[in-house]
C-alpha cells in the first residue's frame, strides 16, 4: 500500500510540473534558510560542551553590585595568585588553569623570517582540564618545560608549511628581545564553538619571568588573567556564597571598610564578590565581560530563528494554497477511491505521504543548497560552521524532526480537505474548490504580512546602521592612516619620520598617540580617588599635534605646547563630559588639579576639548583625559585622499628606511570605526537577504495560485 502511495505521488508530481517546481523550489529555499540558522543556533548554544569535564569547569568572575549609580555587572579578569589560592583554601577545587589571552599579535621568528601570531599563556595542566585534541605530541608533556609551546595546525602550516613540527624551534618577541621556544605538540584548530582560542600556547612559568609577570605574581591588586577551576563532581561551591565571601575577605580584608568610607556603599555586606560561572554559560551571558570570544545575546539568536521560520512558513503556505487550489482536479480521484472502499483515514495517509515525500525531496535539495551557501553564511555570521554530525550530534534528530514537521504542516490541511469530499457530489461534478476561498485568502494574506514585516524591519535596521556609520564622531576620521609602531623605538624615529612624511604634498599632518581610534585599537582607563569620591577616566597619551591633525575642537583653554616644560609633564586636556562629571564648567575646569591621579605628580587641566566618540555610539561619551606623552605606538597621518596609493607607497618607503626590521602595517581610521558596527551591518545584511527571499517566495506562490485559478476559469474567461 505504501509503495502504491509513493507511485501515485510521483505520478502527480510529474503531471503538474509547474506546481511541483514552485513547491520544491519554495520548500528547498525555506529549508535551506532554516537549516543555516538552525546550525548557527545549535553552534551558539553548544559552546564549550565538547570538553569532557564541561559540567565541572567554572570560570571565576568578580561581581560588583551597583555603586555610585553604576549598573551591576561582572568581569572575568582576575589577579594572578587567585588560582593556586582557591585550590589551597576551598574544598571541592580539584584543579585550576590560568590563561593570559593574547592582547595583540606577537612577532614570531622562524629561519630569520618574521610573522605575527597570537601567543597565549596557560598553566601546564591546561590539557588535562580542557579537552583540546592534539595531532602530534602528548597532553601530559605538552607544556611541561618553561620554554615549551603548543601550536595549532594552522599556525604550524603558516610557520613551517606542515603540521608535523614537534621539536622545531621558534623565537617569540618577549619584552624587548626574541626568546627561543621548542614546539612540544601540535593541536587541532580550536573548534568553532569554543570560548577559549589560541594559535600558540606557551607555558605560564615563562610568563612569570617577564616584566608584567613579575609585577603580578603575588599582587592581588593587579588583574588581567582568566582563571578556571575544575571542581569535584557534586561540589556545592558555586552556590556557597558564604564560603566564597570568606575567601575574598581573607585576601581583601579592608575592602568593605574602604568602600564604605568613600561613601560608595551603605550595605552591611561587601558589594564585590567572587562567583563561579559555569563554562557552558560563558558564551550566552552578556552580563559578564571578558574572554577572547564575545558573548552573544540569546534574544538575537531567537530573532534570527524567527526570520528563518518566517521564510519557511511562507514556503509551507505556498504548498498548502497550491494543494487546495488543485484539489478540484483530484476530486474525482477521491470519489472513485471512496466508492471502491477507501476510507478517510487511508486517504489522509495517502495525501500526507505525498506531502512528506515532496518535503524529503525538497529537504535533500535544500540541504545541498545550504551546503553550497555555507561559506557565504560563515562570512556573514563571522563563524566557521560546518554540517558535522559529530560536532553537533543533535542536528540529526533536529533535521529529521524538521522534515516531518514541515511535511505535516504543509500537507495536513489539504489532506483533510481532499479526504472530506463526498463521493456522490464529486461524481455529479457538484464540488468546486478553487484558490479563492476564505482560508486560502487568509494564508496568502499571512504570507504578505510576514513579508511586509520583514521589509519594514529591514528598512529600520538599515536606517540605524546608516545613522551609526555616517554620524560625525566629533573628529575627522576620513583619509586618516594609522601605522602600528609597536616594538620599535618610536621615540627616536618619530621626529625623523614626521619630518620626512610631512614633505609629501598629499600629507596634511602627522601626529602620534599611544592608541588608535576604532575597533581593535585598545583603550586605557585609570581609577583614582578625587576628594573622597572614586573616579574612572579613560586616558590617551598623545603629542601636541594630535588635536589639530584629528580635527578636534577646543572649547576653552589651549593645546599642548612643547616649548612649555610643564606641558610635557603635568598638563592635561579633558573632555566636556569629564568637566561635568567633576562638577566644573568648561571655563572653571581650566587650572583644576586632578589630586589623587598619581603618586608622583598632580595633573593640571589646561584645556577642554569638545566631546567626541572614542568608542561606538552604543556607549555614551565617558570622561577622558588627553595626556602628553612620547609613547608613539600609533603614528597618525592625515592625507588629502587624492593619491592614496602613491601616498602609502611613499610612507612605506620612509618607514622601511627607519625601521627595516618591522613590517609596514597600516590601517584606515574610518574602516576601524566601521568595524565597531560589524554586528549591526551583519544584521542589516541578514534582514535584507531574507526579506528578499520571503517576498520572492510569496510572489512565486501567488503566481502559481493565479495560474491555476486562470486554468480553472477557462470557460468563464471564454
Amino acid at each position: 500500500m505504501f509503495k502504491h502511495h509513493i507511485k501515485i505521488a510521483l505520478r502527480n508530481m510529474t503531471k503538474q510540473k509547474a506546481l511541483t517546481f514552485i513547491n520544491v523550489f519554495g520548500l528547498s529555499a525555506g529549508l535551506a534558510c532554516f537549516s543555516l540558522f538552525l546550525l548557527y543556533a545549535v553552534n551558539e548554544f553548544s559552546f564549550d560542551r565538547f570538553h569532557a569535564n564541561a559540567d565541572n569547569i567554572y570560570r571565576v568572575v568578580r561581581w560588583s553590585e551597583g555603586m555610585n549609580d553604576m549598573p551591576q555587572g561582572g568581569d572575568s579578569y582576575m589577579p594572578m595568585p587567585l588560582g593556586p589560592a582557591m585550590k589551597n583554601d576551598l574544598p571541592g577545587v580539584k584543579n585550576f588553569v590560568r590563561i593570559k589571552e593574547s592582547w595583540g599579535e606577537s612577532f614570531i621568528k622562524v629561519n630569520n623570517e618574521i610573522s605575527k601570531l597570537d601567543v597565549t599563556y596557560a598553566d601546564p595542566q591546561f590539557f588535562s582540564v580542557f579537552s583540546f585534541k592534539l595531532l602530534h605530541g602528548n597532553t601530559a608533556t605538552a607544556l611541561k618545560d618553561m620554554k615549551s609551546v603548543v601550536v595549532t595546525e594552522d599556525a604550524a602550516m603558516k610557520l613551517f608549511g606542515g603540521t608535523n613540527v614537534v621539536g622545531r624551534m621558534i623565537e617569540v618577541k618577549s619584552d624587548s628581545a626574541f626568546e627561543p621556544f621548542v614546539i612540544t605538540a601540535v593541536a587541532e584548530n580550536c573548534p568553532a564553538n569554543s570560548s577559549i582560542n589560541f594559535e600558540i600556547l606557551a607555558n605560564w612559568s615563562y610568563l612569570e619571568t617577564t616584566k608584567s609577570g613579575k609585577r603580578s605574581i603575588d599582587n592581588w591588586q593587579r588583574s588581567g588573567y582568566q582563571t578556571y577551576v575544575q571542581l569535584q563532581p557534586g561540589s556545592g561551591l558555586p552556590g556557597d556564597k558564604t564560603l566564597l565571601a570568606n575567601f575574598r575577605a581573607k585576601y581583601y580584608p579592608d575592602e568593605l571598610s574602604e568602600i564604605k568610607s568613600q561613601g560608595q556603599w551603605k550595605g552591611n555586606y561587601d558589594p564585590v564578590s567572587f562567583r563561579l560561572q559555569s563554562l557552558k554559560d560563558i558564551h550566552t551571558n552578556t552580563n559578564i565581560e571578558g574572554g577572547s570570544v564575545a558573548p552573544v545575546n540569546v534574544k538575537n539568536i531567537w530573532i534570527l530563528m524567527a526570520i528563518a521560520a518566517g521564510v519557511l512558513l511562507i514556503a509551507c503556505i505556498n504548498f498548502t494554497t497550491l494543494a487546495i487550489g488543485r484539489s478540484a482536479g483530484r476530486a474525482k480521484e477521491v470519489g472513485v477511491r471512496k466508492v471502491i472502499g477507501s476510507d478517510k483515514r487511508k486517504l489522509v495517509f495517502q495525501f500526507l505521504t505525498e506531502a512528506v515525500l515532496l518535503t524529503i525531496i525538497s529537504a535533500g535539495l535544500g540541504f545541498l543548497l545550504a551546503e553550497l551557501l555555507l561559506p557565504y553564511f560563515n562570512k556573514l555570521s563571522d563563524r566557521d560552521l560546518q554540517f558535522s554530525f559529530t560536532a553537533y550530534p543533535e542536528i540529526t534528530w533536529l533535521f529529521a524532526g524538521l522534515i516531518v514537521l514541515v511535511g505535516l504542516l504543509a500537507g495536513s490541511y489539504p489532506a483533510l480537505v481532499l479526504s472530506g469530499f463526498k463521493p456522490v457530489e464529486v461524481l455529479k461534478s457538484k464540488v468546486r474548490v478553487s484558490g479563492s476561498n476564505i482560508f486560502t485568502k487568509s494564508l496568502v494574506t499571512v504570507q504578505f504580512v510576514v513579508s511586509v514585516v520583514l521589509i519594514i524591519s529591514t528598512v529600520i535596521v538599515l536606517q540605524q546602521v546608516s545613522f551609526m556609520r555616517n554620524t560625525n564622531p566629533g573628529f575627522n576620521k576620513e583619509n586618516v592612516v594609522m601605522i602600528d609602531g609597536d616594538e620599535t623605538d618610536t621615540k627616536k624615529i618619530f621626529p625623523i619620520f614626521k619630518q620626512a612624511v610631512s614633505s609629501n604634498t598629499d600629507v596634511l599632518g602627522v601626529a602620534a598617540s599611544e592608541l588608535g581610534l576604532g575597533a581593535g585599537t585598545g583603550w586605557s582607563r585609570s581609577g583614582f580617588e578625587y576628594k573622597g569620591k572614586h573616579k574612572d577616566v579613560y586616558e590617551y597619551f598623545v603629542d601636541a599635534n594630535y588635536i589639530n591633525v584629528m580635527g578636534m575642537k577646543l572649547t576653552t583653554g589651549r593645546n599642548f605646547d612643547p616649548s612649555v616644560a610643564s606641558d610635557t609633564q603635568t598638563a592635561v586636556i579633558i573632555n566636556e563630559t569629564m568637566a561635568r562629571d567633576f562638577g566644573w564648567t568648561n571655563e572653571t575646569a581650566i587650572g583644576q588639579q586632578l589630586t589623587g591621579y598619581s603618586e608622583s605628580f598632580t595633573p593640571v587641566v589646561i584645556g577642554v576639548v569638545k566631546d567626541f566618540h572614542f568608542a561606538s555610539l552604543h556607549n555614551p561619551v565617558e570622561p577622558l583625559v588627553l595626556y602628553p606623552g612620547d609613547w608613539a605606538n600609533t603614528l597618525i597621518i592625515k592625507t588629502t585622499g587624492k593619491n592614496i596609493a602613491g601616498t602609502l607607497s611613499y610612507i612605506e618607503k620612509v618607514w622601511k628606511e627607519l625601521a627595516p626590521h618591522r613590517p609596514f602595517e597600516y590601517r584606515f581610521m574610518d574602516e576601524d570605526f566601521q568595524k565597531l558596527y560589524t554586528s549591526e551591518i551583519r544584521t542589516g545584511k541578514v534582514f535584507s537577504i531574507f526579506a528578499g527571499i520571503a517576498v520572492l517566495l510569496a510572489c512565486l506562490g501567488l503566481f502559481g495560485l493565479s495560474g491555476y485559478t486562470v486554468q480553472q476559469r477557462m470557460k468563464e474567461i471564454g
